[in-house]
């Protein structure tokens, strides 16, 4: 037996979440019929079963764009500091492809590395994920290529399956998935699938193996000639996690806070000398490549990256990294790459 539930239940459910101030979000109707990840204020304005990928990810949810840290005011001569206010917030998120749940989990050692990052933390410990398996998929997808799929349960506390005729499937996987769905489903013999399984598009060993023996190589040069440095490809990832910390205010008062920042950026790694270590787009989509599928695993066993498509899906020139990866795979094996 399966546990399912009516869509009409589920927006109940929904709404009752927001009306005991509880932070939800899913995806959101856009223009030109696009879909993004946003806050909702009823379950009238989320489409838990949207027809295509949002344009975005989760990870605004636990990592967000502008983030204060502290707040600093002069008085006199004395200076005081104040950190912000902790996360007390219950966020619950539904409709997250199973691809945007997984990086959550991918992110997770890294903000719990060297420093123990608390707004984050705080943040994931205050969110329940609710996927939505994969009943569609488009050429950009490539999950099954980094060991995940239209299905896995990775980063979700519960999972939903569309049934079709408004109702859906109830997996749950967590405390917090069961707590969510308790006496909100009903018993059924009915048991819902994702999407056909989707091919596995490149050998990401091979990508990584290679990637050790070739830090400097004419493939840079070669897989970044489309690339304008314009960092879309890294605001709609779902792991990428580069940010920068500022000052705003003026001698009196003001605050530190941390906002996002892309290392495709032309300035993201220019030195007060003048000296840019990455000059050139090739260099930066070199760190960029071999930081998601050689550093990262290397340091944290996991690769970073989700196989959601998101990169390639929003560039302008359709580059990303799943058209690298491919051709970098292709070069392993002895193949040449299709342009």
């Amino acid at each position: 037996m399966t546990e399912i539930i009516q869509e009409k239940a589920l927006h109940v459910l929904i709404d009752s979440l927001i009306s005991e101030g509880k932070t939800v979000g899913g995806p959101v109707a856009g223009t030109n019929h696009r879909y993004m990840y946003a806050k909702v204020q009823s379950a009238d304005e989320m489409l838990v079963n949207p027809p295509a990928m949002p344009m975005n990810s989760i990870k605004e949810f636990v990592f967000p764009r502008r983030e204060t840290l502290y707040t600093f005011r002069y008085d006199g001569k004395d200076l005081s500091l104040t950190d912000a206010p902790a996360f007390e917030e219950t966020q619950v998120l539904f409709g997250v492809r199973p691809c945007d749940a997984v990086a959550n989990q991918i992110l997770d050692p890294l903000f719990a590395w060297d420093y123990n990052d608390k707004f984050f933390q705080s943040r994931r410990e205050r969110t329940t994920v609710v996927t939505l398996a994969c009943k569609t998929i488009d050429d950009h997808c490539f999950c099954t290529s980094l060991g995940f799929g239209p299905e896995s349960s990775i980063g979700a506390d519960a999972m939903l399956l569309d049934l079709g005729n408004g109702e859906y499937e109830v997996r749950t996987f967590t405390d917090k998935g069961k707590s969510l769905f308790a006496g909100k489903t009903e018993q059924s013999d009915k048991a819902g699938c994702a999407a056909a399984t989707l091919e596995i598009k490149f050998d990401a060993q091979a990508v990584t193996e290679y990637l050790r023996e070739h830090f400097d190589d004419p493939i840079w040069s070669e897989t970044s000639l489309r690339c304008v440095g314009c960092g879309a490809c890294t605001y709609v990832c779902p792991t990428c996690h580069c940010f920068d910390i500022i000052e705003e205010g003026n001698s009196n008062a003001g605050s530190r806070v941390k906002t996002w920042d892309t290392c495709q950026f032309a300035l993201f790694t220019h030195h007060a000398s003048g000296h840019n270590p990455r000059r050139d787009q090739s260099q930066r989509q070199r760190n960029r490549i071999q930081h998601k599928f050689r550093i990262y695993p290397d340091k944290f066993g996991l690769i970073l990256c989700t196989g959601c498509g998101n990169c390639t899906r929003e560039c302008s020139t359709s580059l990303g990294v799943r058209p690298v990866l491919q051709y970098i795979a292709a070069k392993a094996k002895g193949l040449q790459p299709a342009s």
